[in-house]
């Protein structure tokens, strides 16, 4: 009975860190999507959000999807796909895709985008895959106030951001 116990209380342990993982993860990438005017302007001093981690779609990497939902009512909002790696000590967040989603019964097995996300089929099939699993999850509430404060750790990074010039002979 004791073995039984002592297992029950290390998977919940297990589970209990992975959330607790998962939970910063989300804090740190909505901070690089709020720095990098990712996400829509808003008043409200509370956005909802999901997320997914992903370290099977691309062998040797991970990857967290956000989703942010316009309405906690409404099954509508936003998809970013945010490549997860450290380097020197600091963890680096790299926006790599984002867009505006929908769930219905149109579309793709039931989601539908306001303009296709870059990447093509491979990529929109996994954008799709991922809402319909983060759809499944509780729905996380955070304060906007707390987010843009500089975290030292983080380093934000996004498609969008300039690229150098090659160097002229």
């Amino acid at each position: 009975m004791k073995h039984v116990l002592l297992g029950v209380l290390i998977c919940v342990s297990c589970t209990a860190h992975a959330q607790d993982e998962g939970a910063v993860l989300l804090n740190r990438a909505v901070h690089c999507l709020a720095a990098k005017d990712f996400l829509p302007p808003s008043k409200a001093a509370k956005r909802t959000f999901g997320y997914l981690l992903d370290e099977k779609s691309y062998p040797g990497e991970k990857m967290l999807y956000v989703v942010e939902y316009l309405n906690a009512t409404r099954p509508d909002g936003f998809v970013f796909t945010i490549f997860l790696t450290n380097h020197d000590g600091r963890q680096d967040f790299n926006i790599q895709n984002n867009a505006r989603f929908t769930l219905s019964k149109d579309g793709d097995e039931g989601v539908s985008f306001a303009a296709p996300p870059l990447g093509g089929t491979w990529t929109q099939e996994h954008l799709v895959s991922a809402i319909k699993q983060i759809e499944k999850q509780p729905k996380i509430t955070l304060s906007m106030k707390n987010l843009l404060a500089v975290d030292s750790s983080v380093s934000c990074e996004a498609y969008t951001d300039p690229q150098p010039k090659p160097a002229t002979k």
